[in-house]
């Protein structure tokens, strides 16, 4: 049975007055049980409460006196835009923002169009709080996806399924209170908030937020796991000596996007080990991942962890086709959107990823990409553009590589690359993939850019890409 979500959260007989460090700033357990009751105490009863989750000790003290009040948490990215913001606050029907002291949460506040109070969060208040936790199945986060299909949607996402898969990530990753996490994610994703913060909580293993992801920070913060996206270990292994800090290490973790092979390949040169892949989304949260005491393969993701089944839907003998999941991670359904959320499931109750992927014949799951984005059908052929991307990136002129298909009126759709290279013509490109893979894979059209379109995770964003 799932113990609940803070049941390790209160200071233990060990707790030490770095067991969290936030952009610099220190907190024992107990201190960050104390501010986190001021907190729950100020917010008891609201229906929901948004968050200005910038990388700081006040947003893990604000995101704890939440959960410790029963209080839904709405995390609202620093960055984004007021059309942005103002769907978040209206569509959440949070009536309190909570932010540190810093001017950004507060002029964000006052030119919100939607009516939203601002509460201050000072990590040096103390309060103690004495109710019972709420019910596992309450709701803990509403997270809001990146509206790459319409308006961001709300996320609802139980403490229960928290819980599970924070457990569940823990027997993977052999995570336990001997370790120190580090890392310098965003605070308003489940790679960062929800694994990088709460996981640590939950583990009682010491974290470190290095303020910003650089590879100097990592290095200095000595640590025995690691999380990030590919984006930071591709800045990783371009500093040789801070990959080599990361040697004594025990887990390197990359999620949120594909691992490029060639990163995969540097990491393991630079600090002897192999870094462990994993896949989810906002939606089901963590749901397959290489194991700590696994293989681990460049291109997978792993096994499904406990509790998870997943299936492939392919057109038959084809072997790559949509993921489809089901398991106690799950969230509970879109925000006031039952269509959408009857939508993404299948008629036999199978969550609708929207992924395409294989699975071999031991079970290592490889995440192709995107349906709407990444699924290629040219010439009769059924073709992930995943792969296309990483034999790009194997040619040392490359850095960058994204791979779409464009309509073409004799193949249906043809291959189209997105580069951002030097010394390198469009046609050796060409030729260097035609080498690796079938032909049939090699890409028609080479575009070259001085860099790619991405969000905050990293992600590349192929539907801003210039037409083919």
């Amino acid at each position: 049975m799932t113990a609940p979500l803070l049941t390790s959260l209160a200071a233990s007989g060990g707790d030490r007055p770095d067991a969290l460090t936030v952009a610099g700033h220190r907190l024992s357990r107990e201190e960050l049980l104390g501010a986190a009751g001021a907190v729950a105490a100020r917010i008891a009863g609201a229906p929901a409460v948004a968050v200005h989750a910038t990388a700081t000790a006040e947003t893990v003290v604000a995101v704890v006196g939440a959960l410790l009040a029963g209080v839904p948490v709405v995390p609202v990215p620093p960055d984004s835009g007021p059309a942005e913001r103002d769907h978040i606050l209206r569509d959440s029907g949070a009536a309190l923002l909570l932010a540190g002291a810093g001017a950004g949460a507060g002029a964000a506040a006052e030119a919100a169009e939607v009516p939203v109070e601002t509460v201050r969060v000072d990590p040096s208040e103390r309060a103690e709080w004495t109710k019972s936790e709420p019910a596992p199945e309450s709701t803990a986060f509403i997270l809001y996806t990146s509206g790459t299909t319409g308006a961001p949607k709300g996320v609802l996402i139980s403490r229960r399924a928290v819980a599970a898969d924070l457990d569940a990530l823990a027997d993977a990753w052999a995570w336990t209170a001997g370790d120190t996490l580090v890392h310098g994610l965003p605070l308003f994703h489940v790679h960062g908030l929800v694994l990088g913060v709460l996981g640590a909580l939950r583990t009682g293993s010491r974290l470190v937020h290095t303020g910003r992801p650089t590879a100097a920070a990592y290095a200095a913060a000595g640590g025995s796991l690691y999380f990030g996206v590919p984006t930071v270990w591709n800045r990783v292994v371009q500093d040789p000596d801070s990959a080599r800090a990361l040697s004594g290490a025990r887990l390197l973790v990359s999620g949120s996007a594909p691992l490029p092979a060639p990163v995969f390949r540097e990491l393991e040169r630079l600090t002897g080990q192999r870094p462990v892949e994993r896949y989810g989304m906002t939606e089901t949260l963590i749901t397959v991942s290489t194991r700590a005491d696994g293989e681990r393969r460049p291109g997978s993701v792993g096994t499904p962890l406990p509790g998870i089944r997943t299936r492939i839907a392919a057109e038959e003998g084809a072997g790559i086709g949509e993921l489809q999941l089901t398991g106690p991670t799950l969230f509970d359904g879109y925000l006031g959107r039952p269509e959408a959320t009857s939508g993404s499931y299948t008629e036999d109750g199978w969550f609708r990823t929207g992924d395409i992927a294989t699975v071999e014949p031991d079970g290592f799951h490889r995440i192709v990409g995107r349906a709407s984005t990444d699924m290629i059908k040219s010439g009769g052929y059924r073709i992930g553009a995943g792969e296309i991307e990483n034999a790009l990136l194997d040619h040392p002129a490359v850095r960058e590589a994204a791979v779409v298909g464009a309509p073409h009126d004799d193949l249906g759709q043809q291959i189209v690359a997105y580069v951002v290279a030097d010394g390198v013509t469009g046609q050796a490109l060409i030729d260097f993939v035609a080498a690796q893979l079938s032909v049939h894979k090699r890409p028609r059209v080479v575009r070259f850019l001085e860099a790619l379109p991405r969000n905050a995770m990293g992600k590349p964003q192929k539907k801003l890409l210039p037409p083919a």
